[in-house]
């Protein structure tokens, strides 16, 4: 893994009256990580990654991402970055080839490279008796694997993921890590945000916050040995009991 940041993030904060949502948070993602953004409802997570990604405008701080500063090119961002949320992905009254052209065309993508990038798609996800039926008639596992593939069509370097295994099965949330893997693979930077302590053993290193602050960072196997534990989920309960 190189040392390179690809995402760089200095005291950032967001406020909405007087409630800090998220409270002065640092930290750096290296290239070819995936990285963890961990937490559980309610903690600040999909607040700062609507900063990170340039549709939410911080209150104080800085944040680089792809190389550009959310605050003042938040566009440049948006066009460098994948993005997959987890309440909206796709639109359902379209059909599956329907999406990949929309989402293609908005990408900015040649309609030869949306005709090539959707059959690649649909030959890679076996999809081929479905790729013409409505993305609102797939099981929601199968709507989430098609998401991710389509916030890849334009071949971003940083992969945004907002709760994207939120709802489905183990063995579809399994499926889904090993998409993940695939594309670090590849040297892409995976941000994922879950409050799924166990997927946080899938990350190269974890952040953990609670209440709008980062409360601990490292790599999993560092964090369960400095609180003595065995899983993920039992670092999450020791540290929430210690901030109580």
């Amino acid at each position: 893994m190189k040392n390179t940041h690809v995402i760089s993030v200095e005291n950032l904060t967001k406020v909405f009256g007087d409630f800090f949502a998220v409270n002065n948070i640092s930290f750096h993602v290296a290239k070819g990580e995936v990285f963890g953004f961990l937490g559980a409802n309610g903690a600040g997570k999909t607040t700062a990654m609507k900063m990170l990604i340039g549709i939410s405008k911080p209150t104080s701080g800085e944040a680089m991402v792809a190389g550009f500063d959310v605050k003042t090119h938040p566009e440049e961002v948006k066009k460098n970055i994948g993005y997959m949320s987890q309440r909206f992905s796709l639109y359902n009254d379209l059909t599956i080839r329907e999406n990949i052209t929309f989402f293609g065309g908005i990408y900015g993508l040649k309609k030869n490279d949306i005709k090539k990038k959707s059959q690649d798609l649909i030959d890679e996800l076996n999809l081929h008796e479905e790729a013409d039926k409505l993305v609102g008639s797939l099981p929601l596992g199968w709507k989430q694997k098609v998401a991710f593939s389509v916030s890849l069509l334009h071949n971003p370097q940083i992969i945004f993921l907002d709760e994207p295994t939120g709802g489905v099965d183990p063995i579809t949330r399994r499926q889904f890590w090993e998409m993940i893997y695939r594309e670090a693979d590849k040297g892409k930077t995976i941000f994922v945000t879950t409050h799924y302590m166990d997927e946080a053993e899938y990350c190269d290193r974890v952040s953990i916050m609670v209440a709008g602050k980062i409360e601990a960072l490292d790599t999993p196997k560092n964090l369960k040995e400095q609180y003595n534990v065995a899983s993920m989920n039992e670092v999450f309960l020791k540290l929430a009991r210690n901030l109580e």
